[in-house]
């Protein structure tokens, strides 16, 4: 693959809009085998990795996107492993994105311009780590705030038109009632 195509390709996913497809269940070995690739590449780096967001959820409705929290010591060793991540891990940086995270950085993994990983990176059991953690145990321990929470994504990806960041920015107020936070 050529340069331009692979920045194309880049460019396509991180502009790539919202839609929900039903659960796979083959989710969570795609975050399983993710896992592994990350462990192997980055030996001794991460503290634990999870499978956090919608396709975590056993039937849940998603975007077909694994999200992966990436637990390391600390906030500075978040910041060692983004380069390394960005070069030998084929995950996309970007810095706009990350303006507004000050306790975790962002990274994506794409194919062929679509969205396949976001890697979360956060300190290991830090407050981001248990916030993100709570967020999808409080979804799996409970069915029916699950169907509340897959309604509002259709009808969010309806309202924002496939936005992405307005889909985004328009969940957090359900998160956040959710973790007892507004």
């Amino acid at each position: 693959m050529t340069s331009t195509a692979t920045d194309d390709s880049i460019r396509n996913a991180i502009r790539e809009g919202v839609c929900m497809h039903p659960y796979d269940p083959a989710w969570p070995e795609h975050f399983a085998r993710e896992r592994v690739r990350l462990e192997s590449l980055f030996p001794g780096h991460f503290r634990a990795i999870e499978h956090i967001g919608s396709t975590a959820i056993p039937g849940l409705q998603a975007k077909p996107v694994i999200d992966l929290l990436a637990g390391v010591d600390s906030m500075a060793a978040v910041e060692a492993l983004v380069d390394p991540l960005r070069l030998g891990g084929d995950y996309v940086y970007v810095p706009e994105q990350n303006l507004m995270l000050p306790d975790r950085r962002w990274l994506l993994r794409q194919k062929d311009g679509h969205r396949t990983h976001h890697l979360h990176l956060v300190a290991y059991e830090g407050e981001e780590w248990f916030r993100l953690l709570r967020f999808r145990d409080a979804l799996l321990r409970d069915p029916d705030l699950a169907a509340r929470y897959a309604r509002l994504k259709t009808d969010l990806v309806g309202r924002s038109g496939g936005d992405r960041d307005t889909y985004t920015r328009s969940k957090s107020d359900f998160v956040k009632a959710v973790l007892g936070e507004s």
